[in-house]
């Protein structure tokens, strides 16, 4: 039987390298980098800690408003027709801010285009996502009870770029805007090439409204509260992302300004933590064939929210990054749970709807931590951090005691 087994499961490996883990990993790398290349630009021509943190929740805004579209399109056309011309339009947008920024590289216009750039790039990517998230989804759905290792992949393809995608944008930088512009756009051109093999995902049915981004955010909302389990370990997550948002817009000025280092070792940091999320997301994926997913997600959640709580003190940047490490590979193991959940109970024909809704109360505090990180002056970053990682650690106690007794959760 063995021998029977092992090529069929050879072939099912194939297929999702090149249907679903391919086209992701490119899109995912193209998001890394765009994502904490803006601020690290921003930091690095204004020298303005308010300024960086207004342009992390200028990039997190218009991402927030685009998730009903993005859900309703994806449920209609499907996500592989939407994954290819999100991914095109923003290697077209990237493409033309490098010439942007090649004739003008300082002054008003530079600053006008990476602000356009964040905003239109953070849209076109939220597109992308929500259509490669389906498909990944649809992939666990074919792997039964297996789905939490596919979702460990996907993961794991998601932390190793955001591994390698701040290290990669930072050596970019000091060749200049234009070539790390450029290489996000090849990047982004590799993905919408790759995505016409994603396989087609279930559609809604033709007479559900159409183009009404309210409708699509309502469905996923009343699906959510449908779903107690997903329901209330979304609400943990939620806040505990206001902590870690908080460090990654207070990050740059942390590095920088309080602990006296360069640009660079901000990449650094979030290039090591994600290195130790995945290696978290690996020995969840073998824990939780062992334990459940109970057990797996509340270990998890206890070893963020001391992460967090220790990282809002650290006295040095060593410190800082090996708790800012401990921190992610707690969230890591949390979004392994959470995307297991998403892939089990989501019915398909809802799916990007409810995915929309989902991640767009999960990324809710990001633009808040942008604001919070403007506000605050720099000293007093670690106090305000305190309080919300003291606020992560009650959400996600009080999630994980109320699913304890789950039975979704139990297997």
């Amino acid at each position: 039987m063995s021998a029977a087994v092992t090529p069929r499961h050879a072939r099912h490996t194939g297929g999702l390298m090149r249907s679903i883990y391919l086209p992701r990993t490119a899109d995912a790398l193209a998001f890394a980098m765009s994502t904490y290349g803006i601020p690290l630009l921003v930091l690095a021509t204004t020298r303005s800690a308010a300024l960086t943190g207004a342009a992390f929740a200028l990039e997190w805004i218009p991402r927030l408003a685009a998730f009903g579209w993005a859900g309703s399109v994806v449920d209609r056309r499907g996500a592989s027709v939407v994954f290819h011309l999100a991914s095109l339009g923003r290697a077209l947008a990237l493409a033309a801010g490098a010439v942007l920024l090649h004739l003008h590289p300082s002054g008003t216009v530079a600053g006008a285009t990476v602000m356009v750039l964040a905003a239109t790039t953070g849209v076109l990517t939220e597109f992308s996502y929500i259509a490669a998230e389906t498909a990944g989804a649809a992939a666990g759905r074919r792997a039964g009870r297996r789905a939490h290792r596919v979702q460990a992949v996907l993961l794991g393809i998601d932390q190793t770029a955001t591994m390698a995608g701040p290290a990669f944008a930072t050596v970019l930088l000091l060749a200049g805007p234009p070539p790390m512009l450029a290489m996000i756009s090849v990047l982004s051109l590799l993905a919408a090439m790759l995505a016409l093999r994603t396989p087609p995902s279930p559609v809604a049915p033709a007479r559900a409204p159409k183009g009404q981004s309210g409708a699509g955010l309502l469905t996923g909302w009343r699906t959510i509260r449908s779903l107690p389990a997903l329901g209330w370990l979304v609400t943990g997550l939620t806040l505990s992302n206001l902590a870690t948002g908080l460090l990654q817009a207070a990050g740059p000025v942390i590095v920088v300004k309080n602990f006296g280092q360069s640009t660079t070792a901000v990449g650094l940091v979030w290039s090591a933590a994600a290195a130790a999320t995945l290696l978290s997301v690996t020995f969840c994926r073998f824990a939780i064939d062992r334990l459940g997913l109970w057990p797996v997600g509340a270990a998890c959640a206890a070893l963020a929210s001391l992460g967090c709580l220790a990282a809002a003190q650290a006295p040095d940047y060593r410190s800082y990054l090996v708790l800012v490490a401990v921190l992610m590979a707690g969230e890591g193991g949390m979004t392994v749970v959470l995307r297991t959940l998403r892939s089990r109970l989501i019915p398909p024909e809802k799916f990007g709807s409810t995915l929309s809704a989902t991640i767009l109360i999960l990324l809710l505090p990001f633009p808040v931590a942008g604001v919070l990180t403007a506000l605050a002056p720099p000293d007093a970053l670690g106090h305000v951090i305190t309080a919300c990682a003291a606020l992560q650690a009650i959400g996600l106690f009080c999630s994980f005691a109320r699913l304890r007794t789950d039975p979704v959760l139990r297997t």
